[in-house]
């Protein structure tokens, strides 16, 4: 824990000196808070000796003096501590966001969307409002608590001694809550970042439940999660309630034994009305940051749990990262020549008996050429595709660019020299002109932006954006389901083409185009991809007649490329692939060109209704 509140003290260096005015001021008025009591023990004993209308007036104005200095003190806390710590938080969330953009496609696929959404959004909010007043008022309190058992000591020490026997039970009932509750927090924040998951995980597939009926499977899941998870919040509220209630009555049943002893030794003449008075007063100021200690404590253990789960990502080793000497790269003058010697690729968690997904692939993709990549399911093409812009890193063997390993260049520049069209296309809930210009250069002007625009959208035939109810501007839905795969995967190849890149790489992306849109956007293609060298995943015949030469990659190697002439006379591997896969995306294209015709129909008809 101390460990972990170390790491947090660090983070908000830039905000300590506001932090330490906001712990004076807080500090101040608790002390401004205990001096009352101790007016008050003057006021009293004076009414005894010169009970006149003066000094009535004076100890009044004294005492209005020191709470208007409290308040102005609670005020200039806040003033403080308050904006300072919502920087900070501005400052985590975007380094977190930072993190987690440039984390490899391994880390993601081994991390829920919910889980990182909620330490991006809850966790960090808790850890902001422990840095704006849990912080300050923990500290605040101890104080209080320590210069109040002084001042009760002063009044008496039979009195001060009631109230430290009670306080010795609350170190150890502390203890066991802390044990408890911290336990308990984690698994509430861990569930908590599992049913974002499950929601997100819905709303992007309710489709799929609709057309299956699962909805009521579904709920029963989620109800299954929102029920764990609500036994745990119980078990939180029980554990924090068991120790409230210690945390509120140790201190009042000292405070009504003191009353007790209290009025025996004034009345024996052990102690005067003032001081008796002062010590009232002063118990009653301490009982407040100790029943406060309870929430302090909670809210430490809660921030705790956020701040590792915080770290837990912030501590992720990035293992794609830009060389410290990168290698220059022109990208006004590369060749675009791709070549792939010996590599190999294996996942992190693949068990040791399993061999490399890539297992020693040899390729050259010449300057300008355009190669089709074919294989059977799960041989390892789209895994090889994404290696060129580096979403995975070669384990084995290089990749080169021109000659340059692609590991020595700059990843901006990599990723500036290629351009990636995935065949499971995702766009951003945004415009369709925001979407196809994603990954254009952003020095162009307005017109050349415009220009571009329609002809990537022109090449990759998606003119049915002029049709939807804003043009281009019209802002699609979420990962863009509003529209049919082979409407979005048209819109990802646009946005390829838009980028303009020395290489393309096409993950299948013809895949859920019928034969006539697939023929209009092959022959676009052809005239717009002269000069650029393209690898294509391809899995139909039509994909790959696009192609100067094709390579088969099988059980993780090249184990032919030539023209598709040439190995369909030669390989009788290739002819069953092709045999296959064409079957297979005949199914594929039939389905989604139905659903293509109902999604924009209902785009459309909601267009009307607007």
């Amino acid at each position: 824990m101390l460990a972990t509140m170390g790491r947090l003290w660090q983070t908000v260096r830039p905000i300590r000196f506001r932090l330490y005015l906001g712990l004076l001021s807080a500090l101040t008025a608790s002390i401004l808070a205990l001096l009352i009591p101790q007016v008050l023990e003057v006021i009293v004993n004076r009414l005894n000796t010169d009970p006149t209308a003066a000094a009535v007036w004076t100890a009044g104005a004294v005492v209005l003096a020191l709470g208007l200095a409290e308040a102005a003190m609670i005020w200039l806390r806040r003033t403080f501590a308050v904006s300072p710590s919502t920087q900070v938080e501005r400052t985590m969330r975007t380094d977190f966001y930072k993190k987690v953009q440039h984390m490899p496609v391994s880390f993601h696929d081994g991390w829920g969307s919910g889980q990182l959404l909620s330490r991006v959004i809850s966790d960090i909010s808790m850890i902001r409002r422990w840095v704006a007043f849990g912080m300050i008022m923990l500290t605040t309190s101890t104080v209080t608590i320590i210069v109040g058992m002084f001042l009760l000591i002063r009044s008496n020490l039979i009195l001060s001694l009631i109230f430290f026997l009670a306080a010795l039970p609350v170190g150890i009932i502390a203890f066991r809550f802390n044990r408890t509750y911290s336990v308990l927090s984690r698994r509430s924040q861990d569930l908590n970042g599992d049913l974002a998951t499950t929601i997100e995980q819905s709303v992007q597939g309710i489709r799929v439940l609709k057309a299956f009926g699962r909805g009521p499977t579904a709920l029963e899941d989620f109800t299954h999660q929102a029920e764990e998870l609500r036994t745990t919040e119980v078990q939180k509220a029980t554990a924090m309630a068991r120790f409230n209630m210690f945390m509120f009555m140790l201190p009042q049943f000292a405070l009504g034994v003191s009353l007790f002893v209290g009025l025996h030794l004034t009345a024996r003449g052990d102690m005067n009305v003032g001081q008796l008075a002062s010590y009232f007063a002063t118990a009653t100021l301490i009982i407040g940051p100790v029943q406060m200690l309870g929430m302090l404590f909670g809210q430490a253990v809660n921030t705790v749990t956020a701040l590792d789960r915080h770290y837990e990502v912030m501590d992720e080793v990035n293992t794609i990262t830009s060389p410290e000497k990168p290698v220059p790269v022109s990208i006004a003058d590369a060749k675009g020549v791709v070549r792939l010697e010996d590599v190999h690729f294996r996942y992190v968690d693949a068990p040791d008996h399993v061999s490399d997904v890539i297992d020693g692939a040899d390729l050259e993709i010449r300057a300008g050429e355009t190669m089709a990549l074919v294989g059977v399911t799960g041989s390892g093409k789209s895994t090889l595709l994404q290696m060129v812009p580096r979403l995975y890193d070669v384990t084995g063997g290089r990749i080169t660019i021109d000659g340059v390993d692609i590991r020595d260049m700059d990843l901006m520049d990599l990723r500036r020299l290629t351009a990636v069209a995935f065949e499971d296309a995702t766009l951003f809930s945004d415009s369709v002109r925001t979407n196809v210009l994603l990954g254009a250069d952003e020095s162009l002007s307005d017109e050349e932006r415009e220009a571009l625009l329609e002809l990537a959208l022109e090449t990759a035939d998606a003119s049915f954006v002029h049709d939807l109810p804003e043009g281009v501007d019209t802002r699609i839905g979420e990962e863009g389901m509003s529209l049919s795969g082979g409407q979005r995967q048209r819109l990802a190849l646009a946005r390829a083409i838009a980028a303009k890149p020395t290489v393309l790489l096409l993950d299948d992306p013809l895949s859920a185009l019928d034969t006539k849109t697939e023929e209009r956007v092959t022959e676009r293609l052809r005239e717009v991809l002269d000069g650029t060298t393209t690898l294509i995943v391809a899995h139909r015949t039509s994909t790959v007649a696009l192609a100067d030469r094709v390579a088969l990659l099988d059980h993780g190697k090249v184990e032919a490329v030539g023209t598709h002439e040439e190995l369909m006379r030669t390989s009788a591997r290739y002819r069953w692939v092709i045999a296959n896969q064409e079957e297979e995306a005949r199914r594929d294209r039939d389905i989604e060109t139905l659903t293509g015709e109902l999604n924009l129909s209902a785009l459309q008809g909601q267009a009307g209704q607007r």
